[in-house]
């Protein structure tokens, strides 16, 4: 099942990831105020703040992550947690209805958990047996909770108040959440968070122009497509014609 690009890795860090690969655009620049946005010099500086964090911490690590581990094991570090996601799916795609999805997703973790030991190995796609991924932000979204405004977390990233409210959730349908040993389970949390960032390495090629806008846009588009199951608008990630040209980057706190 694809792992979207606006999970918090659980999505907590996809949407992290989303947000620590750019910095913040000169506060000089006129700009058309977005009604999507109304909390924008707020979300500009919590973005500012989570570029650091990524610039001196959480990019390095990833790096170096992707630099010393073969990409067979990075592949199969992925898909171990992406697999750790299914019963999410599985729970929110019956709180919206959609019981075959919700067989997909059990279907999914029982076949990787067993014959792809333990998730390390996604069999269940390459026996064609894929589905939507589902969280409760979209679950409320089904249900008819409106969106509410942007906004951008401290270290999570891009969100919507609706997305925010299920982010609790979300993180008590995540396994990792239950294990015991403090130890393990952090371990296992920076791990989760460090593999998907160097999976994002490649795709910050696709930020052009002010980089705070581009991401907010985008990833409004993207989660209004994930939360009306592709009826509303296009996946902007599925489009070529993204581009990217350096020139355009300016330092997180340029004034």
């Amino acid at each position: 099942m694809k792992q979207g690009l606006t999970r918090w890795v659980g999505r907590g860090a996809l949407a992290l990831l989303l947000v620590a690969t750019a910095g913040c655009a000169s506060s000089g620049e006129v700009r058309e105020r977005n009604p999507d946005d109304p909390w924008e010099g707020f979300n500009r500086k919590v973005f500012a703040f989570n570029d650091v964090v990524d610039r001196y911490a959480l990019k390095p690590l990833a790096r170096g992550y992707r630099f010393i581990t073969p990409d067979p094991v990075e592949t199969g570090v992925g898909n171990f947690f992406s697999n750790l996601g299914e019963p999410r799916t599985a729970l929110n795609s019956l709180l919206q209805g959609k019981g075959t999805n919700a067989s997909v997703a059990t279907g999914r973790f029982l076949i990787n958990s067993t014959v792809g030991i333990g998730g390390l190995f996604d069999v269940a796609s390459r026996m064609e047996v894929t589905g939507r991924e589902e969280d409760f932000g979209q679950t409320l979204g089904t249900w008819g909770v409106g969106e509410g405004a942007y906004l951008v977390l401290p270290l999570l990233g891009p969100s919507t108040v609706r997305d925010t409210a299920g982010l609790p959730v979300d993180m008590y349908t995540y396994p990792t959440t239950y294990v015991e040993d403090d130890e393990v389970r952090m371990s296992l949390t920076a791990l989760r968070v460090i593999d998907a960032r160097a999976g994002l390495l490649d795709q910050e090629a696709l930020i052009r122009g002010d980089r705070y806008s581009f991401i907010r846009d985008t990833w409004l588009q993207q989660r209004r497509f994930e939360v009306s199951d592709g009826e509303q608008g296009e996946d902007p990630f599925a489009s070529e014609e993204f581009d990217f040209d350096d020139a355009d980057f300016d330092d997180a706190f340029a004034e």
